[in-house]
C-alpha cells in the first residue's frame, strides 16, 4: 500500500482533528432520568397513576436478545374511556424507548405482545394514555443473564 504526502498530511490532519475535538467513541446508554424524561414527556407532565395497565415481562431473561412482554388496559374501548397509546421503555438500553402502540375503539381492547432486547438488568416501565388525558404506569424489574445489546 502506498500512501502519497497529500494522503498523509490528510490523515494527520483528520487524526489532530479527532484529538482536538475529543470526539471518541463511547457507549451511550440511556439512564433512568433518560427514561423519567420520556414518560413525563408523553404523559404531559403529569406523574402517571398506577393501576388499570398490566405489564407482563420475566423475572429472569437468561437470554437478553429476545425478551417476551405483553401488555394490557383495563379499559371499555369506548367514550372517554379508550386507550389511544401505551409506550414500552427501558432504561438500561443505549435508547430507552422501545415500542408505542396505537389503538382506537374499532382495536376493541388494548393489549399487545411483543419481544424486546435488553442490554442488562433494568427496568421495563409501560405508559398507558387515555382519551380524557390520564396516564397509567406499571414497572418490571427483568434480571439478564446474557445481556442482548452487545453485553
Amino acid at each position: 500500500m502506498n500512501i502519497n504526502r497529500r494522503e498523509a498530511l490528510g490523515f494527520a490532519a483528520g487524526a489532530a482533528a479527532f484529538a482536538v475535538t475529543g470526539l471518541r467513541p463511547v457507549p451511550a446508554l440511556a439512564t433512568a432520568e433518560d427514561a423519567e424524561k420520556r414518560i413525563m414527556e408523553f404523559a404531559g407532565g403529569k406523574m402517571p397513576e398506577t393501576g388499570k395497565l398490566t405489564l407482563v415481562a420475566p423475572e429472569i431473561a437468561e437470554n437478553g436478545n429476545t425478551v417476551p412482554i405483553s401488555i394490557e388496559v383495563d379499559s371499555a374501548m369506548s367514550g372517554d374511556d379508550v386507550v389511544e397509546q401505551v409506550m414500552v421503555l427501558a432504561d438500561g438500553n443505549p435508547n430507552p424507548d422501545v415500542a408505542t402502540f396505537n389503538f382506537t375503539e374499532a382495536s376493541g381492547i388494548a393489549a399487545a405482545t411483543t419481544r424486546m432486547r435488553l442490554a442488562k438488568t433494568q427496568n421495563v416501565i409501560a405508559v398507558a394514555r387515555m382519551k380524557d388525558g390520564t396516564t397509567y404506569m406499571d414497572k418490571k424489574e427483568v434480571k439478564v443473564t446474557i445481556g442482548g445489546c452487545g453485553g
